[in-house]
């Protein structure tokens, strides 16, 4: 059962899509992976494909779109069309006690899926939502190449929002290891 439940923008075209695990084989799973991992939510530090031994633990992952978009930005018609998709599955994880946004575009699409209002939760890296569902929504810059290489995100600043997801999921640091 998954307590956190990370989401993301699309498959990247050389990641997900090809490998049909989302940041798989792509550069932004390196950071999500070693880092899930330091704080026992995945049982190894990287994934290379679907069929290698990593497996999350209270944690899952999914994609505000669900097609890899041209110049791995989709446009609102994508997110629009998709969002059904997301809906249902963030329904589908009701036991979840926190949804991270990785970038703008996943927490506008989380809000949509919710049928909330943007205006009322403002994107910031860090920024800390309660939902009305008891749920929380914390937000992060995603954790692709381009924000990791000009600094925008950094392992410390991505690892300490995904620390206070296990706080707010009730997950101790490593506790998600003893978890089946």
């Amino acid at each position: 059962m998954a307590r956190i439940v990370l989401v993301g923008l699309a498959p990247g075209l050389h990641g997900a899509n090809r490998t049909a695990r989302p940041f798989t084989g792509d550069f932004a799973g390196i950071l999500l992976y070693q880092t899930l991992h330091r704080l026992g939510l995945a049982t190894q530090p990287e994934s290379r494909s679907s069929s290698d031994a990593l497996q999350l633990r209270a944690a899952r992952i999914t994609n505000a779109v669900k097609c890899a978009p041209p110049q791995n930005k989709p446009l609102p018609e994508e997110i629009r069309r998709c969002n059904d998709y997301l809906q249902a599955e963030l329904s589908r994880c009701g036991d979840a006690r926190v949804l991270v946004a990785l970038g703008r575009i996943a927490h506008d699409a989380v809000l949509m899926a919710m049928r909330l209002k943007r205006s009322a939760f403002t994107f910031a890296h860090g920024a800390e939502h309660r939902l009305a569902t008891g749920q929380y929504l914390l937000d992060s810059y995603h954790c692709s190449r381009y924000n990791t290489q000009t600094r925008r995100l950094t392992q410390k600043m991505f690892g300490e929002v995904l620390e206070r997801a296990c706080r707010l999921a009730g997950l101790a640091q490593g506790a998600a290891r003893k978890r089946p």
